[in-house]
Order: structure tokens, then C-alpha cells, then sequence
């Protein structure tokens, strides 16, 4: 769920990561924040004028429950595991696009192969609205994190791609009618 602006109040030093170049920083207890994204496993934050994203651990911080993380059952082959994955990645947001990178557009190739033991490796090839975008780590690492937590996914590979570039005609229909656009 979204939300509008909703102010929050710091409770402890917590750790954050400006929006949109990636910058660590940390914020005292005691700092006046507007929520303005509750989506996927974190908060985008206004402060001072700085969008700053909360990883959902730290929600408390700000007076919030842990985004709790999707639970799938295990499924049988590549097929049934390909859906569960795609199901994960409309799980992880754009810290300041209230859309999912599926719906973006942002994942270009998503393959499920099997491997020995019954175990499968995830391949994506994505991209990033903008190649100097800093908040790809953080997306890497997120997508890594909500992957592997799946039943006998062993692996994941995420590679960003820029060709083709990204541009707004990679939406679904839903995410530029959700964007005004």
C-alpha cells in the first residue's frame, strides 16, 4: 500500500540511502519525515526536501510493522517456479515511482533453469529507468534477497542491460494510467 505523505517522527538513528544517487546517510532520532512510498519491503521518505529510502527492517523506526514477505508454496518445475518469480519481482519498486519494475517495464529477460540436486538458478537481464541511476544496487540486492528466499532457488544472476534503452512506452497500460500518464 501507498502512502500520502504521512508524516512519522524518527525514533532511533537509523540508517538510510538518498534517492536518487545511492548516497548513504543516517538519520537522528527526532527527524520529521514524510512517508511518501510504503511499497515492497520499503519506505521511501521526504525530508528536507531529500528523498531518502528506509529498508523495511527498519521500519519500526519510523513507528511501522516489517513489511512481511510473500509466502509461495513450493511448486513443481521451471514453469511454476518461472510464475513465483515473477510474482517476487512485482514486489520490488522503484524508490521514487510508485510501480512495480514488472509493470515498468524495467525486466526484459527473467529465464528459471534447472540445475543439479533439483535446485534452479534465476537469470535476469533488466534495465533502469536511467543508466546513472544509483538505486540499482539497492534493487540488485533486493531482488537477490526475495529470490532466494524461494524453494529450490539456489541461484540468482541479474544482469542490467541499456539496449534497448528504457523509455515510457515499456509500461503496461495499468502502470501509465496509475502514473496519470
Amino acid at each position: 500500500m501507498s502512502a500520502r505523505r504521512e508524516r512519522a517522527m524518527v525514533t532511533r538513528e537509523v540508517a538510510v540511502t538518498c534517492v536518487p544517487d545511492g548516497r548513504p546517510a543516517e538519520l537522528p532520532a527526532g527527524t520529521l519525515v514524510q512517508i511518501t512510498q510504503a511499497l515492497g519491503a520499503s519506505f521511501t521518505l521526504l525530508v528536507d526536501g531529500q528523498l531518502m529510502r528506509l529498508a523495511g527492517a527498519d521500519a519500526d523506526a519510523i513507528g511501522k510493522p516489517v513489511p512481511l514477505a510473500p509466502v509461495l508454496p513450493d511448486v513443481a518445475g521451471p514453469a511454476g517456479l518461472r510464475g513465483q518469480v515473477w510474482q517476487i519481482l512485482k514486489t520490488c519498486y522503484d524508490p521514487e515511482i510508485p510501480v512495480d519494475i514488472v509493470e515498468l517495464g524495467l525486466v526484459y529477460v527473467c529465464d528459471v533453469l534447472p540445475m543439479d540436486g533439483g535446485e534452479f538458478r534465476v537469470s535476469i537481464k533488466m534495465t533502469l529507468t536511467a543508466p546513472g541511476c544509483g538505486m540499482g544496487d539497492m534493487l540488485v540486492d533486493e531482488i537477490h534477497e526475495k529470490l532466494l528466499a524461494l524453494p529450490r532457488v539456489a541461484e540468482v544472476d541479474l544482469e542490467f542491460v541499456f539496449d534497448p534503452p528504457w523509455d515510457r512506452s515499456r509500461m503496461s497500460e495499468a502502470a501509465a494510467l496509475s502514473l496519470g500518464l
